[in-house]
């Protein structure tokens, strides 16, 4: 496994723009003012690159982390030393805050997918926070409910959609509703993590690709992909699913 990263070597200053991307989490959002600013003071701004190792799963949970920029994987080691892709975050995403609530430990280990910027803070400052400020608690249980209902989603489309339809599901999530002309994608990462992440051998996420270039009119070159018609990908994807797009926690 990565060795993890010298955090205290990859600190700087927190530019004022992530502090304003953070003050646009659900859960900093209706936040008092003053504790807002404590938790502003707090944040540590960390560096990391393509596959820097944040933390390990069972690792104490003395920080939690937002991403302004890049993509991060959680994922647990299997019984026969494998990876299991859990998750892949974006910006504007925080992670590691329901630590709190799981013993102090993180249940599942982090890296970096690409090169990323992160804003640290401490744990204990969330959990102070959740204690005095009934707002910063309802924010905390809406962020750990849409984490279970995607949860159930990822269960639902596992059980439903067959290969394919997983794929065009994915590519959906990084399309707008208002999105009516054609849409150019990049692929955010690997191509082999996304089989991962989408619970596939890279085999057959290949074969799957192939086969929803065939069956719609997107296309793919290298890892751009050309969607002509947004509700046409759609229509492939959703009909074996109980949420129509936009997904309601895209919305």
């Amino acid at each position: 496994m990565a060795e993890l990263l010298r955090l205290d070597e990859r600190r700087g200053a927190v530019p004022q723009d992530a502090l304003g991307l953070l003050h646009q989490h659900s859960l900093f959002a209706a936040m008092p003012t003053e504790m807002f600013m404590l938790f502003s003071s707090a944040a540590k701004k960390t560096v990391l690159n393509k596959g820097d190792q944040l933390f390990l799963q069972d690792d104490p949970a003395e920080w939690f982390y937002f991403i302004v920029s890049g993509w991060i994987k959680l994922f647990r080691e299997t019984i026969d030393g494998e990876e299991a892709v859990l998750d892949v975050l974006t910006s504007g995403h925080i992670f590691g805050e329901s630590a709190i609530f799981d013993g102090g430990i993180h249940m599942a280990a982090a890296a970096a997918a690409e090169n990323t910027v992160l804003l640290r803070l401490p744990t204990s400052l969330l959990k102070s926070a959740i204690t005095k400020n009934h707002e910063v608690a309802l924010g905390m249980l809406a962020s750990i409910s849409r984490q279970r209902r995607q949860q159930s989603q990822d269960i639902e489309k596992l059980s439903l959609q067959n290969t394919s339809q997983r794929i065009a599901c994915f590519l959906l999530r990084m399309c707008k509703a208002t999105d009516q002309q054609e849409v150019s994608l990049s692929l955010p990462y690997d191509k082999s993590l996304i089989a991962a992440r989408l619970s596939m051998k890279s085999e057959t996420f290949s074969r799957a690709l192939n086969k929803l270039q065939q069956e719609t009119s997107i296309s793919i070159k290298g890892s751009t992909v050309i969607i002509p018609a947004v509700g046409e990908l759609a229509a492939f994807a959703c009909n074996q699913c109980s949420q129509e797009f936009p997904c309601s926690d895209l919305q």
